[in-house]
């Protein structure tokens, strides 16, 4: 950027309407609260009926993770669960891994969606950035055809090594068939389109916080999701090599939006969220102990 671009963006960033800011906080708040929320469904197969806060802080711990090392949160909120609920590491983090193969689904359909109104746009723009397709699903296929063969070698050896990591494994898949042996499914799949409904309103409503960007159409605004999403995925919060506010600036450039707009758009969604759950998950890492200390206080005086 030269340097008047520069005071542009920053001129949008500080215009940036603070109202719509807060209210995309407040979706942001309330889709990790259902997060936590739905989790019970995945946990309560396997016996474990963990209290709400716990979950709560729990998955607020692990977005906060997430900031220093990539999907490290996923294993930190496997940890808080079984270190204050009893139930094992292998069986919390199975049940994670069905939350995001759910999640996988829902990002999937939205990319669909996305393809499906701006084909044109988002094939060039791939083209333009030498992403193959085809060359990446293939390498996911086999990445997959990998593990099933590791998988099938582990259960069928007797070292005493693989017997270990086989037992491991056995409790991960045990938690991850949770999704297949709950009661509520319907209730599970509810909370789930809620989920991503709030995510993608409170990336849409960032759109009226800055000047010039109200009129933003909706295909844009998903591409634009989508490639939020897979920053936030491969980084650590959207840092690193893929910066979320570059790529979704991009994406908005590559629609005819100025890079100045697109990036202040960029910076305000992900700096904004961002800041929620630095503020709120280190707020969760403080008071965790505090709130099951009191509960166990509680426990004993009844």
């Amino acid at each position: 950027m030269t340097p008047e671009s520069r005071g542009l963006l920053w001129a949008n960033i500080k215009n940036a309407d603070p109202w719509w800011i807060a209210f995309s906080l407040l979706l942001g708040f309330i889709s990790h609260s259902l997060r936590a929320y739905r989790w019970k469904y995945l946990l309560q197969p396997l016996g474990c009926k963990p209290r709400f806060k716990v979950s709560f802080v729990a998955v607020m711990i692990a977005y906060l993770a997430n900031l220093g090392i990539p999907r490290s949160g996923e294993i930190l909120r496997a940890v808080t669960l079984s270190n204050y609920e009893g139930l094992s590491f292998e069986k919390s983090f199975g049940t994670i891994i069905s939350e995001r193969v759910a999640d996988l689904v829902m990002l999937l359909l939205v990319v669909g969606a996305a393809f499906f109104m701006q084909s044109g746009n988002l094939l060039n723009y791939l083209e333009q950035q030498d992403i193959n397709i085809f060359t990446t699903l293939a390498i996911v296929a086999l990445g997959i055809i990998m593990l099933i063969v590791f998988l099938r070698l582990i259960k069928r050896s007797k070292n005493k090594w693989l017997v270990k990591i086989n037992r491991f494994l056995q409790g991960i898949l045990e938690g991850i068939s949770s999704i297949l042996t709950m009661n509520n499914k319907g209730m599970f799949l509810f909370y789930t389109l809620l989920i991503w409904g709030l995510y993608l309103l409170m990336f849409w409503v960032i759109k009226f916080a800055i000047p010039g960007m109200e009129y933003t159409p909706l295909g844009t605004i998903l591409v634009a999701f989508v490639a939020g999403s897979f920053s936030i995925s491969t980084t650590n919060g959207g840092l690193g090599f893929f910066p979320y506010p570059i790529v979704v600036g991009a994406i908005f450039v590559f629609s005819g939006i100025s890079q100045e707009q697109g990036e202040a758009f960029g910076w305000v969604i992900w700096g904004s969220q961002t800041a929620l759950n630095i503020v709120v998950g280190g707020l969760s890492f403080l008071l965790l102990p505090l709130l099951t200390k009191r509960a166990s206080a509680q426990n004993t005086s009844a």
